[in-house]
C-alpha cells in the first residue's frame, strides 16, 4: 500500500508542477523542490538536482506551446539563455559544496523574496 501511496505523491508533485510550469513559466523550483523535500522526504541536494533533470522536459512541451502562439521573444530568450548557461553552470558546481541547511535557508530566502516581489 505505501508503494501505491509513494506514486501517487510523486505523479501529484509532477502534475502540480507540470501546472505552475504551464500557467507561470516555473515550477521546477518553485513547487517541485518544497513538494520532492517535504511531502516525498527526498533529501534537499537530490530534491534540487531532480528538479532540474525535470524542468527539461517541462520546458520542452511548454516552449513548443509558447513558440507555436507566436509568445516568445526570440531577442530575448537569446540573451537571457546566455547568462543561464554561465548562473546554471556555477550554480550546479555550488550545489555540491553547500550544506542541505544553507541550501534549504538560502532557498526559502530566495521564495520569499521572489512571493514578496510578485505581490508588491
Amino acid at each position: 500500500m505505501s508503494d501505491i501511496k509513494c506514486k501517487s505523491k510523486t505523479i501529484i508533485t509532477g502534475i502540480l508542477a507540470g501546472l505552475a510550469n504551464g500557467l507561470f513559466g516555473s515550477g521546477g523550483g518553485t513547487v517541485l523542490v518544497p513538494c520532492l523535500v517535504f511531502w516525498n522526504n527526498i533529501e534537499d541536494h537530490k530534491a534540487h538536482a531532480t528538479a532540474i533533470a525535470v524542468i527539461l522536459p517541462l520546458t520542452i512541451i511548454s516552449s513548443y506551446i509558447y513558440i507555436k502562439n507566436n509568445l516568445v521573444d526570440y531577442n530575448l530568450t537569446y540573451k537571457v539563455t546566455i547568462g543561464s548557461i554561465i548562473g546554471a553552470y556555477v550554480g550546479s558546481t555550488m550545489l555540491n559544496k553547500i550544506s542541505s541547511q544553507m541550501l534549504r535557508k538560502t532557498f526559502g530566502i530566495f521564495m520569499i523574496i521572489a512571493a514578496f516581489r510578485m505581490l508588491f
